[in-house]
């Protein structure tokens, strides 16, 4: 993966752009439970009350609550409220709020810090509860006994309508600090957060008395989270489409480049490199392979960076959330990343082999195309087919592996998501009955629970995709990080004008890659312009090897290859190859027409140019036959004409580039006699001042050549006219006498 980063460079931009997004879409979705908690505990449970510092009290209700306060507590707690009474120029404001106002003052808070609060929330908290908690024993003897308790303030023994808070307020300091110690030490078994909660119900109970319409208010608090959830869920969606389009964006552009500069490379590619990868093993790389890529890309920035912010921000808001439960959080981490761990090691070997297997059903297949006709005539379908099927097979099982390991993990996922699910229920629910937890909270905590399993879910994923799109990286990596053994020389040399064609060969040896012998020793001839060169010799004597040398398909290991003086290793292969016109042994044409094939080898002919190349390669008779003539269709690989037509065509799109040098490779064994010879006429009339070199293996097809090269096991074993060479070559002869007789010889 990092040989390919470079890819993802120009994309720079939009990655961070939906790594940006992503962390927006992380914090939404990370918020959701907390307003959830809130409805549930604020909304439902505290009737739309979010604080326990009420936002007024009446003036004879702060008196009792001070009653239960320190003198510090009680001075922090006025200074935070203004009060207000008929002579107060605030009073016809506040009275449209407070409609109590009108019979008694009221303290209305100040505009305060959040910090400010916090400091008179658990005094506030404390001393609603005291009241509230005396104000219900009074109506109950024994609450009143339990309450009196350790203070030496019996409740219960007072007479009925005795004012109690007056009492109190009358009492000693002692006492009183008594009464105060023994209610912070009811209080201290209760959490924080659940003496809020329980102080809430007591500042409803005020806003009631101060003449406020309680349900209006926890349907208004209801109903504003709602909303606050709601854009929240908007903004999260928003972010999960644009990241989506980005990360398409950007892998779809990186594939592109991908599978451009594969293209490239391989059009670079000299027979060597073909020889190092199989044809079917480049189609995969620059297709499934690429694809695994783009899949990956897609996944990496949409799962693997959300993933995370998901887990660890999940963690942290469950913590901060309820720090006692911890453990259930880290029971379910712990069995993840075993889990996952254990589904890398299975699969990861497993993703190596199944690119290679791929490989093979291409290859399998592309023989299989491409020989029907032989499979055929062979009568060996049963054969390919068992060959088909194997191929198939191994890449299906080893499918069916992985797949089976993968389809483990969404019901292991599951079982844990749920599991943890149950636990914290059964764990928060004794929580919530010993007043540590509120419900909220705990249904806030699942919450984060199933998003931490759930980013983890994602970067298991991520890890089974990573194994083959890596193997597939690797691959594609390869092939663009060879380096073309035929390479263009860094000071190029220009072919000397006016350009001739003469063609030499010095002392060239050839080597194949790898092998352990040349195949082509000492080759030493010149081929002149206006003349044919050709080349004959038995099968594998090196002929066709020795003609792909000049365009460079191959370099010589020895010796030098010059045309007009130059050698052709040091000029480029653009220049070298725009003075020759190759036709190869077989003739390849491309889906098309056939002008559009003629055109190949100049774009801008004319179509006289085109008509007279036809001609001269004995093309024109057959072309006219088609209805629709040069505007025919030929299929891919020209399978919809015939081998001696495709042939000749060939022939005629070497003629409308009009080089200096020609190159026949064997071009002319699918032609008949009468078609050899009227062809080989019209290209001595046409093309007399070009280089001609021939391969063939007919004698008729080279007779009149001007010379002739005999080759034999890679050697020169002849030279010269066809008459020198049945007169001095026993090679030469053995050939021409096994082909004609010698009045056809002579």
């Amino acid at each position: 993966m990092i040989r390919l980063a470079r890819y993802l460079k120009p994309f720079s931009t939009l990655i961070a752009l939906a790594v940006i997004l992503l962390f927006v879409q992380a914090m939404a979705d990370l918020s959701l439970p907390d307003y959830m908690a809130k409805i549930v505990n604020n909304g439902i449970q505290q009737g739309g009350i979010d604080s326990a510092v009420p936002q007024a009290i009446r003036e004879s209700e702060m008196d009792k609550l001070t009653l239960f306060m320190s003198e510090d507590d009680t001075t922090r707690t006025l200074a935070a409220y203004t009060l207000v009474n008929q002579d107060s120029p605030e009073y016809d404001e506040e009275v449209t709020h407070y409609p109590a106002l009108a019979n008694e003052p009221i303290y209305v808070l100040n505009t305060i810090s959040t910090d400010e609060a916090n400091a008179i929330k658990p005094a506030l908290s404390k001393a609603f509860l005291a009241v509230t908690g005396i104000e219900q024993a009074m109506a109950d003897p024994e609450k009143a006994a339990a309450l009196g308790e350790g203070s030496g303030f019996d409740l219960s023994a007072l007479p009925e309508g005795t004012d109690v808070f007056a009492m109190l307020s009358a009492l000693p300091q002692a006492m009183r600090t008594a009464i105060l110690s023994q209610v912070d030490a009811r209080f201290d078994a209760m959490g924080e957060s659940m003496i809020e909660q329980a102080a809430i119900g007591a500042v409803k109970t005020e806003y009631a008395a101060l003449g406020l319409d309680t349900t209006s208010l926890q349907n208004s608090y209801i109903i504003q989270a709602g909303l606050i959830m709601l854009g929240i869920a908007l903004v999260s969606g928003a972010s999960t489409v644009a990241v989506g389009f980005l990360s398409a964006k950007a892998a779809s552009g990186m594939a592109r480049n991908l599978r451009r500069d594969v293209f490239q490379k391989v059009e670079s590619f000299s027979n060597s490199e073909f020889d190092r990868f199989s044809v079917s093993s480049l189609i995969t790389r620059s297709t499934n392979d690429v694809t695994q890529l783009q899949t990956l890309i897609v996944m990496l920035i949409r799962m693997m960076i959300y993933a995370p912010i998901l887990a660890v921000g999940g963690i942290i808001k469950a913590i901060s959330t309820d720090a006692s439960m911890w453990w259930t959080i880290a029971l379910a981490v712990t069995a993840l990343v075993g889990f996952i761990v254990a589904i890398f090691s299975l699969s990861l070997p497993k993703f190596k082999i199944i690119q290679k297997l791929v490989d093979r059903m291409n290859l399998v297949t592309r023989e299989n195309l491409s020989g029907m006709m032989v499979i055929r005539a062979f009568n060996t379908q049963n054969f390919e087919e068992q060959r088909f099927d194997k191929a198939n097979r191994d890449l299906t099982d080893t499918n069916l592996y992985v797949n089976r390991v993968m389809a483990a993990m969404m019901p292991f996922m599951m079982l844990i998501m749920n599991g943890v699910s149950v636990l914290i229920i059964w764990v928060g629910a004794h929580q919530v009955a010993g007043g540590q937890m509120q419900i909220g909270n705990l249904i806030a905590f699942m919450q984060y629970a199933i998003q931490i399993v759930m980013g983890f879910l994602f970067m298991s994923f991520m890890f089974i995709i990573l194994p083959r799109a890596s193997v597939s990286a690797d691959r594609i990596a390869d092939v663009l990080e060879i380096e073309p053994t035929i390479q263009d020389p860094k000071n190029p040399k220009r072919f000397p004008l006016p350009f001739k064609g003469t063609v030499e060969f010095r002392n060239v040896s050839f080597r194949y890659p790898g092998a352990e012998e040349d195949v082509l020793r000492n080759i030493n001839f010149t081929a002149q312009p206006g003349e044919t060169t050709a080349f004959i010799g038995s099968t594998g004597s090196g002929k066709s090897t020795l003609i792909n040398l000049i365009p460079r398909f191959y370099d010589v290991t020895d010796g030098a290859i010059l045309i007009d003086g130059t050698d052709i290793r040091e000029v480029t292969q653009s220049d070298l190859r725009e003075q020759i016109g190759y036709v190869p042994q077989k003739g390849n044409l491309f889906s098309g027409t056939i002008d559009s094939n003629l055109r190949y080898a100049d774009e801008n002919a004319s179509a006289e140019l085109l008509t007279e190349a036809a001609s001269i390669a004995q093309a024109a008779n057959f072309i006219a036959e088609k209805p629709t003539g040069l505007a025919t269709e030929i299929a891919q690989g020209g399978t919809n004409v015939s081998g001696g037509q495709r042939q000749r065509l060939s022939i005629a799109r070497a003629l409308v580039k009009k080089p200096p040098v020609y190159i026949f490779d064997d071009s002319f064994s699918a032609l008949d006699f009468k078609t050899d010879v009227a062809l080989r006429k019209a290209l001595k009339e046409n093309t007399g001042n070009s280089t001609m070199l021939i391969v063939a293996q007919r004698i008729s097809t080279i007779k009149t050549a001007e010379q002739i090269i005999v080759l034999d096991e890679g050697r020169v074993v002849g030279k010269g006219t066809h008459n020198e060479l049945m007169e001095d070559c026993e090679t030469y002869r053995e050939i021409a006498l096994s082909q004609l007789s010698m009045e056809e010889l002579a």
